[in-house]
């Protein structure tokens, strides 16, 4: 009874030096069996979160038209081609021009495919250090701090695929024909570089990005966007 008497009073002198919004809190927290999370708890949050992201950022991605028809990440022409598009249009290849354009946009739509694992690997180089500052950062810290830090190694994974898909629809082929027809023009200055693989690489990379940009700007805005415990308790944090 005297250790009954005596924790009770502990708690009273702890609750008086409490300020009112603490005291709420506490009781908020212990309420709803809240526990403060651990710095591997806040970094496995973000990771899952990235997770998330990736994965419905591929998915939309990858389906017929998911760059073609989505006007914010379609891939143009590579810039030398579309400083001359009027012209090759002019010249009566306007056909040809639709038809590059078109297969280049299906080869990064059939490669997005086989981004999934690569992102996913590379999000497990976090550090907890960088998963506070992401915590704290801006609406797309977790996307940039993936750009930031796996852009040169997804190039270098994601090429070979790319080339793959260009090969397989036509893209290479019909993108090359149309530099040829170009460049064999008499007296013409300006050449259209007919390797596509960096560039749609590149572009492929950023249109994932920005998907994946979007989908983490939907889960620290909308609670009904975090689809885990974990995810949920993090991200409440900044709510």
């Amino acid at each position: 009874m005297r250790l009954y008497k005596i924790s009770f009073l502990m708690l009273f002198i702890f609750l008086y030096s409490c300020s009112t919004a603490q005291i709420n809190k506490l009781l908020k927290d212990v309420s709803s069996g809240q526990i403060p999370l651990s710095q591997n708890e806040v970094a496995e949050g973000l990771k899952q979160a990235l997770e998330q992201g990736i994965s419905k950022g591929t998915d939309l991605a990858s389906v017929t038209d998911g760059y073609f028809k989505n006007e914010i990440i379609k891939i143009l022409l590579p810039e030398d081609a579309r400083k001359v598009e009027k012209t090759l249009r002019q010249m009566g290849l306007g056909s040809e021009v639709d038809r590059a354009l078109l297969s280049i946009n299906r080869g990064a739509e059939s490669a997005a495919k086989e981004a999934k694992p690569i992102f996913v690997n590379a999000i497990k180089q976090m550090t907890i250090q960088d998963a506070f500052g992401i915590l704290k950062g801006d609406q797309t810290a977790a996307t940039e701090y993936l750009r930031r830090t796996t852009n040169a190694q997804l190039v270098a994974l994601f090429q070979p695929k790319i080339q793959a898909s260009l090969d397989e629809v036509g893209a290479t082929k019909y993108y090359g024909d149309l530099a040829k027809s170009y460049n064999s023009i008499p007296l013409t200055k300006q050449k259209i570089d007919p390797d596509l693989n960096a560039y749609v690489t590149q572009k492929a990379i950023d249109g994932l990005f920005t998907l994946i940009a979007e989908e983490e700007k939907n889960i620290r805005a909308n609670p009904t966007g975090r689809t885990t415990d974990l995810m949920k308790r993090v991200f409440a944090q900044q709510d």
